[in-house]
């Protein structure tokens, strides 16, 4: 990895930005099919192919069989027609307003995507990325995912196990920050964590928190150490045997 080419740090927000995700270095745990923190009962770190690739399209309906007569009972899979509606008719037009905005194009990625960019996506309309990947050149180094508390159930139920941490305003949260194996050692996780606080205390939040898995193998734990997190201006404000809470107040 050339030491002197350009970071840049893009946000995750479609399909190309998503192809970005390099793997992680344990090749049995990968953040492109990792939903551990968004469901906090069957939430896996497993690599699955699967959730990285784009979903199939769903069958098409089977055709109506035509009848000629207009009064017979519709079959059981046959969703309804109207005899008397005029071919080729649709709903019905809204009326025009010249004063309304004009119809914005659907911002989500669809149903075709990948289990995982779909996952990424369900909130962005209303808080923005939920992901950021760090490009050394053209070569992906690092990756991260944060979001509100809210939306990650399993970073809820660790935070209640400690009931004198503030409640109000609840923090955001980063649950996974990796670096490639060739990245390592470079700084590059800590700057793309700098861009990630930056960009959350924009978005109004006040604190941001994470919460390291101290039973977990380096490559296997997405919310790095807590050394990794002190690093980053983090401080301990919840010891724990398996996840000790690391928070930033932004100012």
């Amino acid at each position: 990895m050339n030491s002197e080419a350009a970071i840049r740090i893009l946000d995750v927000t479609d399909e190309s930005t998503f192809g970005l995700l390099p793997p992680c270095a344990d090749p049995g745990f990968d953040h492109r099919s990792c939903d551990y923190w968004e469901n906090e009962v069957r939430g896996s770190k497993a690599a699955r192919a699967a959730w990285w690739e784009p979903a199939r399209p769903a069958p098409k309906p089977k055709p109506r069989p035509v009848s000629d007569n207009p009064f017979a009972q519709p079959s059981r899979d046959d969703p309804g027609v109207n005899p008397f509606e005029s071919p080729g008719a649709g709903p019905p037009a809204a009326a025009f307003n010249p004063f309304a905005p004009e119809p914005q194009p659907d911002a989500d990625v669809g149903q075709g995507a990948a289990s995982k960019l779909r996952l990424l996506d369900r909130g962005r309309a209303v808080f923005g990325s939920y992901a950021k990947v760090l490009l050394v050149g053209d070569e992906p180094a690092a990756y991260a995912q944060f979001g509100p508390l809210s939306a990650y159930p399993r970073a809820q139920h660790v935070r209640e196990l400690y009931p004198r941490l503030p409640s109000s305003p609840l923090p955001a949260v980063i649950t996974c920050i990796s670096t490639t194996a060739a990245a390592r050692g470079r700084g590059l996780s800590r700057e793309l964590v700098e861009a990630v606080v930056l960009d959350l205390g924009g978005r109004g939040f006040s604190a941001v928190e994470a919460y390291p898995d101290l039973t977990l193998d380096i490559d296997q734990a997405s919310a790095a150490t807590p050394a990794f997190w002190r690093a980053c201006a983090f401080e301990l404000v919840a010891d724990d045997e398996r996840y000790p809470v690391m928070r930033l107040e932004l100012g």
